[in-house]
């Protein structure tokens, strides 16, 4: 049984570690990470691929170790995320632009995220890590089903550029939750900075946290 207590997930951050919404078609400040350490909660942010507003992480697992972005906060939680995707939504977003890089995006994220998601993508959605990684054990097991519905939704498939998006998990919540802070991670002296000053551990990548503590 999925033990949330155990879990450890990520919520990545822009390069100045501030969560951003998209309100009346423009993007704006949402929560800092230094709030969020502060008062050990999450807001949703997000409204994406037709869903309501929502806050979406990533759980590490084996196999399921990149990130959305290179810096962000990994933590826990008592809450159980609504689903788990093991991929990030955008490739089943009803367009053919589908983009891996947010920098390429950051600026239009209203028409980005304002696609809906192909017919059949519920097939993906699971209540808790382990379904999930009981029918897609790594990226390379889902890529090829999520390009079958992609083909079969009248959608190009996607390029192997795109695999990016499959390299981590997307776990979903409708609302806020309360977390514990357990690292600030990223390559760059502002995570390190950060992380000094919140009195939270640091480490370069959520995949080297992951690594120390299953030594």
């Amino acid at each position: 049984m999925f033990i949330l207590n155990d879990a450890f997930f990520v919520k990545s951050f822009e390069d100045d570690f501030v969560l951003k919404s998209v309100i009346g078609g423009k993007k704006v400040s949402s929560q800092s990470l230094k709030e969020i350490v502060e008062t050990k909660t999450i807001l949703p942010n997000t409204f994406s691929f037709g869903k309501t507003k929502r806050l979406a992480c990533s759980i590490l697992a084996k196999n399921y170790l990149k990130t959305y972005r290179s810096q962000g906060l990994i933590f826990q939680t008592p809450n159980a995320p609504t689903e788990i995707y093991p991929f990030d939504l955008a490739v089943l977003a009803k367009t053919n632009k589908v983009i891996v890089r947010y920098y390429k995006i950051k600026d239009s994220l209203a028409e980005y995220y304002g696609a809906n998601l192909v017919l059949g993508h519920e097939k993906f959605s699971f209540k808790t890590l382990e379904e999930m990684l009981a029918t897609f054990s790594s990226p390379k097991s889902v890529w090829q089903e999520v390009n079958s519905l992609r083909v079969a939704a009248g959608y190009k498939e996607l390029l192997k550029s795109k695999f990016k998006l499959v390299e981590y998990n997307e776990a979903i919540f409708d609302g806020p939750i309360k977390i514990t802070p357990v690292a600030i991670f990223g390559y760059r002296k502002e995570a390190r900075a950060l992380a000094k000053e919140l009195g939270v551990p640091y480490c370069k990548t959520a995949k080297e946290f992951y690594a120390k503590i299953n030594e």
